[in-house]
């Protein structure tokens, strides 16, 4: 039995380790507030705040791309042809403390005789870096659109982005 010990440590480390792998970011919605992917809020009929929330690691430019996906494929679904971008930003949220694994060992005395007891542990982030997350308002409009580095054709933008996604 004691030879099976070290082996049977050894696939629950690896076990663990393979649960805690963070997810690759998908164009999808996101689970709830803090979850990747996007959500939109409507301010007014043709304006919304879009974010998309990128998983721990993911590029920036995927992050800012898949915003301007969504705001893209919200403006062809509520009936527009257009969007002009009248905010944007960028965050980033630092790594969740609370992904950790700890390892640990330990020995000790029981019975009539004295002992000793030696404890070491150590943890390691597995949360796989910052998170970013790119916000967008958008007024959406109809027709040709106007000029300006601001303003994106919404079908133009989904013939680029959407193959990559």
């Amino acid at each position: 039995m004691s030879k099976l010990a070290p082996l049977l440590v050894a696939l629950a480390l690896g076990t663990g380790l393979a649960a805690c792998a963070s997810a690759p970011t998908l164009y999808a919605p996101a689970s709830g507030p803090r979850g990747v992917g996007f959500s939109e809020y409507r301010l007014e009929t043709n304006r919304f705040r879009i974010t998309f929330r990128g998983g721990p690691g993911a590029p920036m430019a995927q992050v800012a791309d898949y915003a301007l996906l969504r705001a893209s494929d919200l403006t062809l679904a509520q009936g527009y042809d257009w969007f002009r971008v009248s905010e944007r930003y960028m965050s980033q949220t630092a790594p969740s403390s609370g992904t950790r694994l700890s390892i640990g060992t330990g020995s000790g005395s029981f019975g009539r005789h004295g002992g000793i007891g030696l404890g070491l542990g150590t943890s390691f982030d597995l949360g796989g870096g910052p998170s970013l997350s790119q916000t967008l308002e958008i007024v959406m409009g109809k027709g040709a659109p106007p000029t300006g580095a601001d303003v994106y054709d919404a079908r133009d933008v989904r013939r680029t982005i959407a193959p990559r996604v």
